[in-house]
């Protein structure tokens, strides 16, 4: 009884912290509507910089204020950040669709987790003990730490602040309006631009202070900011968007969650909150305290674009492309065409996912579990079945698609974030299942000897046979979005209520767009295999996932072409920069940045648009 009972108190004392970080993002997302992925590297900013002045503050102000000076000091530094970037980087793409500006706060994060590794170094960090709270106190015959007893009380607090804040002050009354219909809020005169701005420093501040207060619990690491980053997305969709008495519930959840999980499932800890989430998202779409959103006023900015044919023009820009590729083999050497055997891969990938989001309308923060079930059901085939590559590449496919029917079930069910955050779900209840299932996928030692016949073992061969397949699945993804079960599809993301008002079945048609999605991924994750001769659970990491929803970002998600020059782009700078500097998290982050704020539409968008404005220019003259 008294384990379980210091396990609950451990419970509680997490749940805290991962509420300071989960109240920010909320806020944060309840009245711009962005979602920051740069929150977990404020939490871990707040850490290290909590670090440096506790160091610097203590000889002077004392071992006891100087510590406690230092941790509020760094989150309102940190609240100076989170203003910071909302002011020079976000502002200038509020107009843009929304996931561009998660694209945004994604160049963040490769910005902070370099600038973490120039100024603090690659090693972890211990600090000491802090001073009044050092010690124990007896529970039940039971040593419970002092300062985790002020964290399970300092919860409590912080929602009883915000509820005052919220409730009983002019700023906070206008921030509930905003929640509700920003646009009227702005119409009514408030000056929209500083709300924002002293949101977003509220919103650090708290991520900034729960990363401080891990000093004393946890060592500082430059890997604190995905892991917590992670679990507040995951708190707040459980709580409900906006909600901040929903994130104190879902945290209070998660913590005990996490906290028993180990001594009553340790088999599955990695995958239990995700398992938790999927239930809830199942059950509440709107998690357990959300409301519906209020509908955002379209921009020009946000409409979408219709996709067209190819002009001729493009038709022969393509054609022109696909000769250069067809004759790379003549100049490039076998890394070079190992380089752009992988980039053709990425490049299916991103279209696949394109399928999912730019067709259907459908944004997924998992999509890596279909290249991951298309990559591991080619390797068991050949190993276990001993299957040809010919036979896997046809059959890991299926596989895929399967993945997407039994989980696109759930999904087509929400939309916006929910959705996302459920696709996110059973992607991590995939991984994990990979992961620790050693008997069958060989669990983090993955499954290696996985190489293509002899007619195909040398890098040219493999790079045109490549090509095809991958050129043939592009065409066909263009062929099902000029199809009528294509035009149903962006009907369906266009307008539900008036594709069903003519009779189109919406869930059944975004349902088969998942499917599709997962069936073309499979191919890229089969070919992937091969290419590698092995493959390992970060085929279907969230870190894979990303990389795949830059690529489209970054491409432009209103154009078919965007995806494949993302995916180019993308692979290409990673590889680039990686090679000629340690630090190449940094620069990609500064060039995905700098792509956004020039085009907000995307490589491919900008490359429409400018030939739209070259065509419109001749109009007259001819």
């Amino acid at each position: 009884m008294e384990l379980l009972l210091l396990q609950f108190l451990n419970g509680l004392a997490s749940a805290s912290t991962l509420f300071l970080v989960a109240a920010g993002l909320s806020i944060i997302f309840g009245v711009t509507r962005i979602v920051n992925f740069a929150h977990g590297s404020f939490f871990m900013l707040g850490a290290y910089v909590a670090y440096t002045l506790v160091s610097a503050l203590s000889p002077h102000l004392g071992t006891g204020a100087g510590y406690w000076a230092a941790l509020l000091l760094a989150a309102l530094a940190i609240g100076l950040i989170g203003a910071a970037m909302e002011v020079l980087l976000l502002r200038r793409v509020y107009r843009a669709p929304e996931l561009l500006q998660l694209l945004a706060t994604f160049g963040v994060v490769l910005i902070v987790q370099d600038a973490v590794l120039l100024l603090w170094g690659p090693d972890d960090l211990l600090s000491p003990r802090a001073p009044g709270l050092a010690g124990a106190i007896p529970i039940f015959g039971q040593l419970f730490p002092q300062y985790d007893v002020m964290l399970i009380l300092l919860g409590p607090a912080v929602l009883g602040g915000l509820w005052l804040l919220f409730k009983r002050t002019h700023w906070g009354t206008l921030v509930r309006a905003a929640t509700q219909d920003r646009e009227m809020v702005s119409a009514l005169g408030v000056d929209q631009a500083w709300l924002f701005t002293s949101v977003f420093f509220l919103g650090s501040v708290l991520a900034g202070l729960g990363g401080a207060l891990q000093l004393p619990r946890e060592a500082v690491s430059h890997s604190m900011d995905l892991t917590i980053v992670v679990e507040a997305f995951v708190v707040v969709v459980i709580g409900g968007l906006g909600s901040v008495p929903g994130a104190f519930l879902a945290s209070v959840i998660i913590g005990e969650l996490q906290a028993f999980g180990i001594l009553v499932f340790p088999q599955i800890t990695l995958v239990l909150v995700f398992l938790v989430m999927a239930v809830v998202l199942v059950l509440r779409p709107r998690g357990l305290l959300g409301t519906p959103e209020a509908p955002l006023h379209a921009t020009p900015a946000s409409i979408e674009r219709p996709i067209r044919p190819l002009s001729s023009v493009g038709r022969i820009a393509a054609a022109a492309g696909l000769g250069l590729l067809l004759l790379l083999p003549v100049v490039a050497g076998p890394y070079a065409l190992s380089v752009a055997t992988e980039v053709l891969i990425f490049a299916l990938f991103a279209v696949s996912l394109h399928l999912v989001m730019g067709t259907g309308g459908m944004a997924s923060f998992g999509h890596a579990a279909y290249f991951g079930l298309g990559a591991y059901a080619a390797a068991l085939l050949v190993q276990d079945l001993q299957l040809r590559m010919e036979a896997a590449l046809v059959l890991a496919p299926l596989a895929a698609a399967i993945g997407g029917l039994v989980y696109g079930w759930f999904c087509v069910r929400l939309s916006g974030v929910y959705l996302a955050m459920l696709t996110l779900a059973f992607a991590q209840i995939t991984y994990a299942v990979v992961f620790q299932w050693y008997g069958f996928t060989g669990g983090d030692n993955g499954v290696l000897g996985v190489w293509p016949p002899r007619w195909l073992s040398q890098p040219m061969p493999f790079y045109l046979f490549t090509l095809a397949v991958c050129a043939l699945a592009i065409l066909a993804v263009r062929r099902v979005v000029f199809a009528p079960f294509g035009y149903a599809l962006r009907a369906a993301r266009d307008s539900a209520l008036r594709a069903e008002s003519i009779g189109i079945d919406t869930g059944r048609h975004r349902w088969m767009g998942f499917a599709l999605g997962g069936f073309f991924a499979g191919i890229a994750g089969a070919l992937f295999a091969f290419l590698k001769g092995s493959v390992f659970p970060e085929s279907l990491s969230i870190s894979s996932s990303v990389d795949g929803l830059v690529m489209v970002l970054l491409g432009g998600i209103q154009t078919l072409s965007g995806p494949i020059l993302g995916a180019a782009l993308y692979k290409l700078l990673r590889i680039l920069v990686s090679s000629t500097t340690d630090y190449w998290r940094l620069v990609l982050g500064v060039v995905i940045i700098a792509l956004v704020v020039a085009s907000p539409q995307g490589v491919g968008g900008w490359i429409a648009e400018a030939l739209e404005r070259r065509l419109a220019a001749k109009a007259p003259a001819a």
